[in-house]
């Protein structure tokens, strides 16, 4: 679980975020969720209804994380992990539910615009 020796954040994303792939909108999200985690890079968690879901393919991966749950993938095309999400996260980082979140080098760009 998240803790001082681990943080997690979670705050809403101030803008528009625009994820492109293929060189298509694959998600285009005002309600996106900014994810902070320790010393990692801030991660973009986009609301499925704001993603091209039908675009995107389920792919037998699954990890798990000691302190956000169990991850399952997506694809787009033929790169069969380029998107993870968190179905049932823990209790502490439950608002990342029902989110996408995308690889920034398996896509086109992730745009963050006022």
């Amino acid at each position: 679980m998240p803790g001082p020796d681990h943080p997690i954040t979670i705050t809403p994303t101030a803008g528009r975020v625009v994820v492109k792939a293929g060189g298509k909108v694959i998600a285009d999200s005002r309600r996106a969720l900014t994810l902070l985690e320790g010393s990692y890079p801030p991660v973009q968690y986009i609301p499925r209804e704001d993603a091209q879901m039908g675009a995107l393919v389920r792919s037998a991966q699954q990890t798990h994380c000691p302190y956000k749950g169990d991850a399952s993938y997506y694809g787009i095309g033929h790169d069969g992990n380029v998107v993870w999400s968190y179905e049932q996260p823990f209790p502490a980082v439950a608002a990342i539910a029902g989110h996408l979140a995308f690889y920034p080098n398996k896509v086109d760009s992730i745009e963050i615009e006022p």
